[in-house]
């Protein structure tokens, strides 16, 4: 396999993995890179804007819009942190946790389908590879 090929798989592999997670969440109404942003804010709420951005490896542009959306709709809410006037925390509100919840289930469902054949040595194999692949290309 060339590297242009294995480049192309790995664009299919993601749009697949996307579609059919975005599919899975329809009942939700949720948008392109909320339940991304909602997975991660169900483990590590209190970050900011700009914390999110890097976690979630989006433009910080992209994170504004995906919040004041967020917010308008009541999903998440921002609040000062302690002693800091000027930076604000991002929460999830109750219906916000309701779909976070949904977004990690919908993750699991979407991995179980794409994992389905494999063995749990292959899986580990390939999550191996793909954190060599991270690695080489966020400290190459």
């Amino acid at each position: 396999m060339t590297a242009q090929e294995f480049s192309f798989q790995l664009m299919r592999m993601q749009a697949l993995f996307h579609r059919r997670l975005m599919k899975n969440l329809e009942p939700t109404d949720l948008s392109t890179g909320q339940p991304k942003v909602l997975a991660f804010l169900r483990s590590h709420e209190g970050y900011s804007q700009k914390e999110i951005a890097q976690a979630c490896l989006l433009e910080p542009g992209s994170v504004t819009v995906l919040l004041k959306r967020m917010e308008q709709q009541g999903i998440v809410e921002r609040r000062r942190r302690d002693g800091d006037r000027k930076s604000r925390s991002i929460f999830l509100t109750e219906r916000g946790r309701a779909l976070a919840n949904a977004s990690v289930v919908s993750f699991f469902r979407t991995e179980e389908l794409a994992f389905a054949g494999f063995t749990e040595e292959e899986k580990n194999k390939l999550t191996e590879f793909c954190d060599r692949i991270v690695n080489n290309l966020q400290n190459g």
